[in-house]
C-alpha cells in the first residue's frame, strides 16, 4: 500500500516551503498538480524532477479512482495546488475522502495557507473565526449573506480583485457600513498590502484604487 501526501506550496514567496515538503516532492513516485505549468516553476527552482500529472477541479471526479488504484498498488503520491494548502478552496477533498474510505494513509504537511497570516495581521479577534472561502457568485449569495449577518465570530473570505468592490458593497448592505474589515492582498509578495477600516472606508479606498492580485477579506463578527 502506498501513501498520499498533501503538500502545501508557497502562496507567493518561493522560500515559504519547508525542507520536509521538498524532500517529499523529491521522493514520491509522482506529483498531482493543479496546473503543471505553474507547479513546474516551483519544482524547477528546487531541482525536483519527479513526474507530474494534472489534477484540477475539471478532471478530479474522473481521475480519483485511478489514483487510488495506483496508491493501493504501492505508489506514493503528493498532491499540490497552485498555491497554499490543497483542499482549502482548491482541489484535494475528493481524493482525500476516497483515500480515507479505502484505508489509505493520508499525511498532510503543515505549511502556507493565505487566510492564516491575513487573520492574524487583521487586528480583529482571532480566538474564534469561521472560514467561508468564496461566496456563491449568484445563486445562494443573498441567502448566505443574510445568514452571516448574525455571525458573531470573525469571518474570512477569499475574493478575486474584479469582484472586491461588489462584495464590499454587499457587506455594507448586509453587515452595515461601520462593520470592521481588513483586506490583505499579495501576501508574501513584493507588493503585499493590508487595508483596514470600516466597510465604508475600505470600499472607498478600493473604489479609487482598484486592487490587483490575490485577496483575503477578514470581517468582524456582529
Amino acid at each position: 500500500m502506498g501513501k498520499l501526501y498533501l503538500v502545501p506550496t508557497p502562496i507567493g514567496n518561493l522560500q515559504d516551503i519547508t525542507f520536509r515538503a521538498i524532500d517529499v516532492l523529491k521522493e514520491v513516485d509522482f506529483i498531482l498538480a493543479e496546473d503543471t505549468r505553474t507547479s513546474g516553476k516551483l519544482l524547477k527552482h528546487y531541482n525536483i524532477d519527479t513526474p507530474m500529472q494534472s489534477h484540477h477541479m475539471h478532471n478530479e471526479h474522473k481521475t480519483v479512482e485511478g489514483i487510488v488504484n495506483k496508491i493501493q498498488n504501492g505508489e506514493t503520491v503528493a498532491l499540490i495546488s497552485d498555491a497554499g494548502t490543497p483542499a482549502i478552496s482548491d482541489p484535494g477533498f475528493l481524493l482525500t475522502r476516497a483515500c480515507v474510505e479505502a484505508n489509505i494513509e493520508v499525511d498532510c504537511l503543515p505549511g502556507a495557507t493565505a487566510f492564516v497570516p491575513a487573520l492574524v495581521n487583521s487586528g480583529l479577534p482571532n480566538d474564534k473565526f469561521v472560514f467561508e472561502g468564496f461566496l456563491p457568485v449568484k445563486k445562494g449569495r443573498q441567502t448566505r449573506l443574510t445568514f452571516l449577518a448574525e455571525e458573531t465570530r470573525t469571518m474570512i473570505f477569499y475574493e478575486s480583485p474584479h469582484k472586491l468592490v461588489k462584495t464590499l458593497t454587499h457587506f455594507s448592505e448586509y453587515f452595515g457600513a461601520e462593520r470592521k474589515v481588513s483586506i490583505s492582498r499579495e501576501i508574501t509578495k513584493l507588493h503585499e498590502e493590508t487595508v483596514r477600516g470600516t466597510v465604508e472606508e475600505v470600499l472607498q479606498h478600493f473604489t479609487k484604487k482598484p486592487p490587483k492580485g490575490e485577496l483575503v477579506m477578514v470581517v468582524a463578527g456582529k
